[in-house]
Formats: structure tokens, C-alpha cells, sequence
């Protein structure tokens, strides 16, 4: 088994996984103890727009550990094959190991504006408009915080 975790520089689980740069993957033994720790550089953004489910699935990763993630990500993931169990914070390491236990469970979405896909500007809704492209950060208004340069396709 392996399990994926969206992680800072200071191996604390990011806390919205759209924002982190590298994944930090734990392989587990049948004895459910870590065996071995790689990194993945992330492909930017929410799983919803990037290849990020597709990357971990081909490296053998069922299970990632999140803390804030939004709808169109955690059903990219699980498309793929990967369990998201979502609300996770701390050091990841420890998260792994407290997950290993049965400690962690998952909490339901914790990115809720990425739930109802009614993103607005000030006249038109995604439903509209099939594609939010190059949105700055002082317009975008679901907190993901895709900003400059970014899409936002949560469909």
C-alpha cells in the first residue's frame, strides 16, 4: 500500500492541497508500518485540473491524506482509484502512522465553496460559461486560491 500526502517544506500536511508543491508518498508494509518515504513534485494546482490523481495512481498510491479539498479534486482522485480521507493536519509522517491505526478518519469536505461549482464574477456564473481562464486572485472568489494564471475548471 501506499499512501500520498500534499506536504510543506517542513513536512506539515498543506492546508489546501491545491497549494502544495510536492507530495510526499509512504510505502507501507503488511505489517502497517512505513517501509519507505519518496517525493513527488506536484503538477500545481487542485486536483481537479492537473494530472496529479492519474501521476499517483501509476505509482501505486491508494489513499492520500488531505486537509482541505474540494469536490472536483477528491472526485479526480477517486476516479483514479485513490481514497481521499480529508481534514488531516500536523507533521505527515505522524498523520501516516496515526491513520495506520485507525485514528484518522475522514471529515467530509473541508473546502466547501468547491462543492456547488457556482462560482461567481460580477455577471456571469461558470454554469454559463464553460471555462474560467487566467482569473486573478482579487476576482476569483471560491478561495481556492488558483489566482494568476490559473483555470478553474471544476466540472
Amino acid at each position: 500500500m501506499k499512501i500520498a500526502v500534499p506536504v510543506s517544506k517542513e513536512n506539515q500536511i498543506e492546508g489546501h492541497i491545491g497549494n502544495t508543491e510536492f507530495y510526499t508518498v509512504f510505502t507501507i508494509s503488511d505489517k502497517k508500518e512505513i517501509e519507505g518515504i519518496s517525493t513527488l513534485k506536484s503538477s500545481g494546482g487542485c486536483g481537479c485540473n492537473t494530472d496529479i490523481a492519474d501521476n499517483l495512481a501509476s505509482d501505486g498510491v491508494t489513499v492520500v491524506l488531505a486537509a482541505g479539498i474540494g469536490g472536483g479534486s477528491t472526485k479526480a482522485f477517486n476516479k483514479s482509484g485513490i481514497n481521499v480521507i480529508r481534514g488531516c493536519s500536523g507533521d505527515a509522517t505522524e498523520t501516516v502512522k496515526l491513520y495506520l491505526t485507525g485514528s484518522i478518519e475522514d471529515k467530509g469536505s473541508s473546502c466547501e465553496k468547491h462543492q456547488s461549482h457556482n462560482h461567481h464574477d460580477d455577471h456571469h456564473s461558470v454554469n454559463q460559461i464553460p471555462e474560467i481562464v487566467s482569473i486573478q486572485k482579487s476576482t476569483h472568489q471560491c478561495g481556492c486560491g488558483h489566482g494568476s494564471g490559473s483555470s478553474c475548471n471544476h466540472n
